[in-house]
Parts: structure tokens; sequence; C-alpha cells
């Protein structure tokens, strides 16, 4: 991750709400994004404007003035986002052990055969590139 992706704030479950959107369609203006939501859940338009304002002054999102509709578009992908997120509830649930926390999601919801394969080819990977461990020596 990059220096300024470890800066940003964590978004609260409204503004992922909407990163999720805008990740999907960007660039979209507030309209857009608004319309989005609504086939959803319910929302009104000033909220919308409101949280996508709020997400510009916290650096989650960059606003183009240009044109009379304001466009927007998120500062992080949502890949990284992601990783963000799940780095900081590692480090503060697991000790910052991705493997305990994966275990732990894996035990609490089924996963399905393909997500299943998708995990072992993850893990053959890991272990043929020599994955180092926490203590920066090699894992047999």
């Amino acid at each position: 991750m990059t220096g300024t992706t470890q800066t940003l704030p964590r978004p609260t479950e409204a503004e992922l709400e909407l990163l999720r959107i805008l990740w999907a369609t960007e660039p979209a203006t507030v309209r857009e994004i608004h319309e989005a939501l609504n086939q959803e859940r319910e929302s009104g338009y000033t909220t919308t404007l409101k949280l996508m304002q709020i997400m510009t002054a916290k650096g989650l999102v960059t606003r183009d003035e240009a044109n009379r509709a304001h466009v927007y578009r998120s500062v992080i992908s949502q890949d990284e986002m992601q990783s963000k997120i799940l780095k900081d509830l590692s480090m503060r649930l697991f000790a910052g052990s991705a493997a305990q926390l994966a275990m732990h999601a894996l035990a609490m919801e089924p996963a399905s055969a393909s997500e299943l394969e998708e995990i072992r080819i993850l893990i053959e990977s890991k272990r043929n590139n020599g994955h180092s461990g926490k203590n920066g020596k090699e894992r047999p």
C-alpha cells in the first residue's frame, strides 16, 4: 500500500456503501450515486450529497468541479480499501496474523467449492514462493 493509502481514514458503513457504488460506476455524479443507492434502499438526495462532501473533506474521494454537475472518483481502489481494513482488523483482533483472520472467517461462514479452490491455489502459490513468516525466516 502507498503512504497515502495508509493515512486515509477508515470509512463509516454509510461511506463504504457509497464507495461500493462509486467503484462500480466511477466516475459518477451525486445524482448517479444517489440513483444507484435508491435501487438498494430509500435515501434522500441531500443525505447522499452531504456524505459525498464529507468523503471529499476526508480525502476518500476527489471531486472534479469543471462542469456544473460535480464528478466524483474514489481515491483508493476497492482492493486497496479491503486490504487496509483487513490489515487493521488483523492487527487489532488477531495480533497481526492473517492466517488466524482467515481461519476465523472460514469457520464463521461456509465457503463454496470454487472459493475453497481459490484459497487452495493461493496457499500453493504462497508455499511455492517461499512466503516468509513473522520473524522474516522462510517457512518450510
